[in-house]
């Protein structure tokens, strides 16, 4: 079997990890990272082994899906033990640093009244020194700012911390991502490599082109055992879809969530890709339908559910560059994601609103994204405007038509669309539900609960239509299907406020002759 030519099988999933928890951007990038790790992360297992039981009924309890408990079985507390003593041991220099931003902010609080800061740099804890810069805003509103590309090179960034499982889908929901970390079993197959590990690429090149398994042995520097148990997820024929391409014209295919893929003949673009491996379900497109080379991949913006790893590490090496929105640069809540990818070895292209993309037969045009991140100075988003095969196509994301006049602007800047993609998750979870961990100064659940992740309502969504002019809509991101649950963790029901205000967003349309649908599952446009 090692000489020959293999294909990885389509059901295999891959969990990229850091410190056995699912890694997302604010668990990669090292200062957001090291928040995580210290304010989230570490309390989160010291509450566990308080009480496993309490946290695994709570992890059962339908009206508590989403929420931070971790689901281990109390007989496997020993090993959640064994990874806290291993966090707290090889990660001090993390813990530390996350203290000394507390501590850094605290100190701006009382002493920064819009004076010279000068004297304040002496008194930061030494581990910020030379990673930030003091800087009034011109309110006199005092903050500290990161300089990131120097935290990548410090010793923050502990690619030690990452590894990755490999396993089968099995059709059973994954624990939630943002709670849970990942023990070793029988059935996973571990490789304690970093993301940026070359043999990575190689082995999930083998989706659309076959190596040996000899070969695949050396590139990830697999023992024998290892070897062995990834000559189970490898097969002699490929999986793939025969309409991954197209000959003629245009398509759009919605595979879930905000994942579109838009192709020609002579290229292909893929939207924040989160994408199913269960090729047996029937009821989704999933990796074996992408096409085998993708000449863009769009980032919307910075949430869990938007840029997936597990889906990207798999298309690295088949990517022309990933385009990503440009962060405030050295904001806390605004880590810059085109520095994360760039250090896990992708192409990247950084954008600002209107910057545009050229590919084969088009161009895509950045434009602004409004609200969705519980109004925090978050910049690091973006929406995108597509042209290819004659259409002009919408992204919209989760971004809100809070001041439709935007859409205005876009509109005279770029014409017409044709179709509107629109995120509609216009009762979101709370500030504290995300980004507790980087808040150094607590908020009032009150307060909390009034800033939320989300997207448009019906009249919101309502405006962006009349101001885009689009002739269709479709509403998308909602992160209804069964394959998200360990991303997304929502539940809906025909009487839920998100639910309804589709269904009155679906009647506007109709109203006014236009052409709308609410995305699940699958769907297909061609022209």
């Amino acid at each position: 079997m090692a000489e020959e030519q293999l294909y990885l099988r389509s059901k295999v999933i891959v969990e990229p990890l850091v410190d056995r928890f699912y890694v997302w951007p604010h668990t990669l990038a090292p200062i957001q990272a090291a928040m995580n790790l210290a304010f989230l992360q570490v309390p989160l297992l010291e509450s566990y082994l308080q009480s496993p039981k309490v946290h695994v009924a709570a992890s059962h309890n339908p009206e508590l899906r989403g929420g931070y408990f971790i689901n281990i079985p109390e007989e496997r507390a020993d090993e959640v033990r064994d990874l806290l003593t291993t966090i707290k041991r090889e990660r001090a220099e993390m813990l530390r640093f996350a203290e000394a931003i507390a501590e850094g902010q605290e100190l701006l609080r009382a002493n920064a009244t819009g004076f010279d800061l000068t004297p304040l740099y002496p008194k930061l804890p030494q581990e910020l020194g030379g990673l930030v810069e003091l800087a009034y805003d011109t309110d006199n509103q005092a903050q500290i700012r990161f300089l990131e590309p120097l935290a990548y090179r410090s010793g923050i960034y502990q690619e030690s911390r990452q590894s990755v499982q490999l396993s089968f889908e099995t059709g059973i929901e994954r624990p939630f991502i943002l709670s849970t970390p990942r023990l070793a079993s029988p059935e996973v197959l571990e490789l304690p490599i970093p993301f940026r590990h070359a043999g990575l690429e190689e082995l999930f090149r083998t989706r659309v082109r076959p190596t040996t398994l000899g070969h695949l042995r050396e590139a990830l520097e697999l023992d024998e055992d290892q070897t062995k148990q990834l000559s189970g997820m490898l097969s002699e024929q490929p999986a793939l879809s025969a309409d991954r391409h197209i000959d003629s014209g245009g398509r759009i295919r919605y595979f879930g969530h905000a994942c579109l893929v838009l192709q020609t003949p002579e290229a292909a673009i893929v939207t924040d890709p989160f994408i199913s491996a269960d090729n047996t379900a029937g009821d989704r497109y999933t990796l074996d339908d992408l096409p085998d080379f993708i000449d863009l991949v769009l980032i919307t913006h910075g949430h869990q559910d938007h840029i997936v790893l597990e889906t990207l590490l798999q298309l690295r090496g088949r990517v022309g560059a990933v385009v990503l929105p440009r962060s405030s640069r050295g904001n806390l809540a605004d880590p810059s994601m085109a520095l994360m990818l760039k250090f896990q070895g992708f192409p990247v292209i950084e954008v600002d609103d209107f910057d545009e993309v050229a590919f084969p037969g088009g161009k895509v045009t950045a434009t602004p994204f409004l609200g969705e991140h519980c109004d925090l100075d978050i910049r690091g988003k973006s929406t995108y405007w597509a042209e290819f095969a004659g259409k002009k196509v919408f992204v919209g994301a989760d971004s809100s038509g809070i001041d439709p006049l935007l859409y205005r602007y876009v509109k005279a800047h770029l014409g017409t669309a044709d179709i509107a993609f629109l995120g509609m998750e216009c009762d979101g979870a709370p500030l504290t539900w995300l980004y507790q961990a980087l808040l150094t100064k607590p908020v009032t659940k009150k307060m909390s609960s009034s800033r939320k992740l989300s997207g448009s309502n019906a009249a919101q969504a309502a405006d962006i239509m009349v101001e885009l002019g689009a002739k269709e809509a479709y509403v998308y991101a909602m992160g209804e299907e069964p394959w998200l649950g360990h991303v997304m963790a929502t539940t809906y029901n025909e009487d839920t406020y998100q639910i309804k205000q589709i269904d009155e967003f679906m009647t506007w349309c109709k109203d006014r002759g236009i052409k709308a649908g609410h995305l699940y599952g699958q769907q297909e446009w061609r022209w």
